[in-house]
């Protein structure tokens, strides 16, 4: 990505230089690796840095800005100072900056693939789709910056008027993870630019270089000097907690773990911040005794698979109906095993490595939880040799309800399937958590499914369907999954305020 926007520095010096980026490949030697404050790209103060690795290898791909509390402050200040402009901007020009943006990554989403799949391992096929999917965030919030509504109206008693109107909330500080490292951000920085907001994003630690490259790409847009900050650092929390006490932000929007994100709200609450938080997920995926199978088999795959399992969408508790618990078990079985394990970047892979080893390592241990327990392995469950953070496409049958990946978030690509006997058993189990992101249901009943969609406690359902993520539709949970949604038409109100101004009565006509 080039920097020859107006806002944008214009020098590769400016941008973190070449011998900060190990890896040869030209791809990521067109990615920034300084912090970008106020319009230019700038190294950190400590001018320390951090290694950004490839999950496939453990080798180096670059060395990023490792920010400290003094840079976030001062990319927060750029935010501050920048935001009367982008305030006034009009809608229209707000709209062209996202549809110029949505253009631009469009016209990369190769190089950019590239990019993610080396630095979060996902295969290239899905790296591509993840950055036509961030991109159609900018070209949906392009259109609401034109729907902002407000409303007029006469008092009930008729002495007076009500003006209502909506105004950008101020700067926003947004924490995106490390499993969508492009499309997070695009879900936030995407209304944040649409309703006027300025803002200061943190990528992952582990997945800085998609959050730069999109930042490059809106400063070559014309985005405003200041309007969108990037800050990099190892020192999340150090970095983080000192803006949002300051009183300068007006608006934090994360998505992260519940535990972070609860930390997040107690220091949100000194300065009653408005807040919206993505948190973790425990999904039930259930499957009943009239569903189509193969359909269900293929909906399992997409919830469980998606992403190596590292979503917090995916499907993380499976029950089945004990009448088709084995042919389920045996299909899905077949599907995970013909997945083939390997780097992202490598044709034909269509199961990439985990983040890191630690995330190996879970997945590794709440697979031996659950065999402990009494659960059968189908497929899957050893750790492969070699280099690289990978665990293969697994299936486990018979899983206690008391196993601990029926309570935690497994985030791999392991499936545990769970037998079930009735509606209500499997209300009652689905519901039996702290979560409330997303379930699934597979049924050819209408009344269940309704049924079904009622009783779920999740922020959202998928019906015989394993993917419910789309730009144009609400995305939130409920319970400790999280407060607030992202994306659709109440996506940017998260973004704006709604301010009532009392107008007296006009007066009467004056004769004559």
């Amino acid at each position: 990505m080039s920097a020859e926007g107006p806002t944008a520095a214009g020098t590769s010096q400016d941008r973190g230089r070449e011998d900060e980026r190990p890896d040869q490949d030209p791809a990521l030697h067109q990615v920034p690796t300084d912090l970008f404050i106020g319009g230019s790209w700038v190294p950190a103060g400590s001018g320390e840095r951090f290694d950004v690795a490839d999950p496939a290898t453990g080798r180096t791909l670059a060395r990023v800005a490792d920010a400290g509390p003094q840079d976030g402050m001062r990319a927060l200040e750029a935010a501050a100072e920048a935001q009367a402009e982008l305030a006034a901007s009009s809608p229209r020009q707000r709209a062209d900056w996202l549809n110029a943006a949505y253009q631009a990554v469009m016209d990369r989403a190769d190089e950019l693939a590239l990019v993610m799949t080396l630095e979060m391992g996902k295969p290239l096929a899905e790296a591509k789709g993840e950055v036509t999917y961030a991109a159609e965030f900018l070209r949906h919030f392009a259109g609401e910056a034109l729907r902002i509504e407000g409303g007029y109206q006469r008092s009930p008693a008729g002495d007076g008027r009500f003006l209502l109107m909506r105004q950008p909330v101020g700067p926003a500080l947004l924490i995106t993870p490390w499993n969508f490292p492009m499309a997070m951000g695009t879900r936030k920085i995407g209304p944040a630019i649409a309703a006027g907001c300025t803002s200061v994003i943190k990528p992952a630690q582990q997945t800085p270089l998609s959050m730069l490259a999109l930042v490059d790409i809106l400063a070559e847009v014309g985005v405003p000097a200041g309007a969108v900050n990037a800050v990099t650092t190892t020192h999340a929390g150090a970095v983080m907690e000192p803006m949002i006490r300051s009183g300068l932000a007006r608006k934090l929007s994360f998505t992260g773990s519940t535990k972070v994100g609860k930390a997040l709200l107690e220091q949100a609450a000194e300065r009653v911040m408005r807040t919206s938080m993505e948190l973790g997920g425990n999904a039930p995926f259930i499957v009943f005794e009239d569903a189509d199978l193969d359909d269900a088999v293929a909906g399992a795959m997409a919830a469980k698979m998606r992403n190596m399992g590292e979503a917090c969408t995916a499907a993380n508790r499976i029950y089945v109906h004990e009448s088709v618990a084995e042919a389920f078990g045996e299909k899905l079985s077949a599907q995970m095993a013909a997945r083939t394990v390997g780097p992202g970047t490598r044709e034909g892979v269509t199961v990439g490595p985990l983040i890191d080893e630690a995330a190996r390592d879970k997945v590794r241990d709440l697979v031996q939880d659950a065999v402990d327990r009494g659960a059968q392995v189908l497929t899957g469950g050893e750790v492969p040799d070699g280099e690289g953070w990978f665990y293969p496409p697994t299936v486990l049958t018979g899983v206690s309800p008391d196993a601990r990946m029926g309570s935690e978030e497994i985030f791999g690509p392991v499936a545990p399937l769970t037998p079930f006997s009735t509606e209500a058993e499997v209300v009652r189990l689905a519901n039996d958590t702290p979560f409330g992101l997303v379930s699934y249901v597979y049924t050819r009943d209408l009344d269940r499914s309704l049924r079904m969609a009622e009783a779920l406690e999740t922020g959202m359902v998928g019906l015989n369907q394993g993917v419910v993520s789309n730009p144009a539709a609400p995305f939130g949970g409920v319970k400790e999954s999280g407060l607030g949604r992202e994306g659709g038409a109440v996506g940017i109100e998260e973004f704006l305020e709604m301010k009532y101004v009392g107008i007296a009565g006009p007066r009467p006509a004056q004769e004559g």
